[in-house]
């Protein structure tokens, strides 16, 4: 008989294995030496250690799924327990037991990384169905909005999937918030297209009166007209686009008329009225070779003269109309202030005041004269200083006085 301590071989062959329940048999040997019966159920023990280290290195060094995992091990466990070999079998039942924790263990925190990841798609799906509801009812760019919830709709499709019962709600709220910002385009679109038909009816009202008033020669009165009518058509909205561009070239081509027609006649108004500057300009000059005043009477006949032919000139542009006139002003301004002093030098009843207040002045001054002699004659100074005062101030308003008179000379 030969025996190791993993088994042996009885004297008519048989092979047995050692465990911890006792011994079982493996097999039996009848062609050679017992050693080499050990040997041979010896290298189908290293068969089952090398399977047993592939599985371990598997599931410790790649991401083998925890099932394929438990299966692997289910199937080692099974071929160990009942293996022809000869060895430490044993041995190897606790090191598929120990793999099994790792893989529970493994089992477990995927389970977590499974939980966490729901809870994040949960947070994802509710913010999409959030920002969807949002856009259902506040977004007014249409385009924009429902190129936004087909994006919500792929971002929905990406995230993974959670509880059943939460994820229907949610999708069902998805749902609707998609319906109802369709709902609500095509209700802003069909009310659009009312305002657009309503706004073609407008215009086509519009473009009648502006064409009624294309021919007017009433200048001033049809711009008005056309520039209201203008502030009309900018709020009548707008019409669909070949409806659109239809009335504006018909309107645009009456205003177009009107406005051509307009600066033409114009156009010769300004050149009249450039000829009449020039003509103003040759009085002008006549007028200011009136100045200075030498004859008042005289100068105010060749003025009243210049004025007449003035106004039978008629208007001139505008941007030369004021420099003319205030040239023109001047000169009367001149002229009226030489009547005016022709006037007061003449006034019998003026000259007669300017002779008074110079008499009165006169004798006023004779007596504070002899004021001043007395006072300091008697030596008061105080009467000195005030009759002395008194003296200017008399003798300045009898200068003045004077050459008031002069001027009726």
């Amino acid at each position: 008989m030969s025996t190791d301590p993993w088994g042996r071989v009885d004297d008519d062959g048989t092979v047995y294995v050692k465990t911890a329940e006792g011994e079982r048999v493996v097999g039996s040997w009848q062609a050679g030496a017992p050693e080499e019966a050990l040997g041979y159920f010896h290298r189908k023990y290293e068969a089952l250690v090398t399977e047993v280290q592939l599985l371990e290195q598997r599931v410790r060094t790649t991401d083998l799924a925890p099932a394929q995992a438990e299966q692997g091990i289910q199937r080692l466990r099974e071929a160990v327990t009942d293996a022809h070999a000869v060895g430490d079998l044993d041995a190897l039942i606790r090191r598929l037991d120990s793999l099994s924790g790792v893989i529970g263990k493994r089992r477990e925190e995927i389970k977590a990384a499974r939980e966490h990841a729901r809870g994040e798609s949960r947070e994802i799906k509710e913010r999409i169905v959030a920002e969807a509801e949002r856009i259902a009812t506040e977004e007014t760019h249409w385009k924009n909005g429902g190129e936004r919830l087909r994006q919500l709709v792929e971002e929905w499709k990406a995230a993974e999937r959670i509880d059943r019962p939460t994820e229907t709600a949610l999708w069902k709220r998805l749902s609707s918030a998609r319906n109802a910002f369709t709902k609500r385009r095509k209700a802003y679109f069909a009310t659009l297209e009312d305002q657009r038909e309503q706004a073609r009816a407008d215009k086509e009202s519009l473009v009648a009166e502006a064409e009624a008033m294309a021919g007017s020669t009433d200048w001033g009165e049809t711009a008005a007209a056309y520039r209201d009518l203008m502030r009309r058509w900018k709020s009548a909205g707008r019409a669909a686009r070949e409806a659109e561009e239809g009335l504006w070239t018909r309107f645009k081509g009456a205003q177009d008329t009107f406005f051509t027609a307009r600066s033409a006649v114009f156009a010769e108004r300004d050149e009249e009225m450039r000829e009449h500057a020039e003509a103003k300009e040759q009085l002008l000059l006549e007028a200011e070779r009136l100045m200075p005043v030498k004859d008042v009477r005289q100068t105010r006949q060749q003025l009243r003269s210049v004025q007449e032919r003035w106004e039978a000139i008629g208007p001139v542009p505008r941007d030369s109309r004021d420099r003319l006139e205030g040239r023109l002003r001047k000169i009367e301004e001149a002229v009226r202030g030489a009547e005016d002093k022709e006037w007061r030098r003449t006034n019998p009843e003026a000259r007669a005041r300017a002779e008074g207040t110079v008499a009165q002045l006169r004798t006023s001054i004779e007596q504070l004269e002899k004021r001043l002699d007395k006072a300091r004659a008697a030596g008061r100074d105080k009467d000195v200083k005030d009759a002395e005062d008194a003296l200017s101030a008399r003798r300045a308003w009898l200068e003045e006085a004077e050459r008031t008179l002069a001027e009726f000379s």
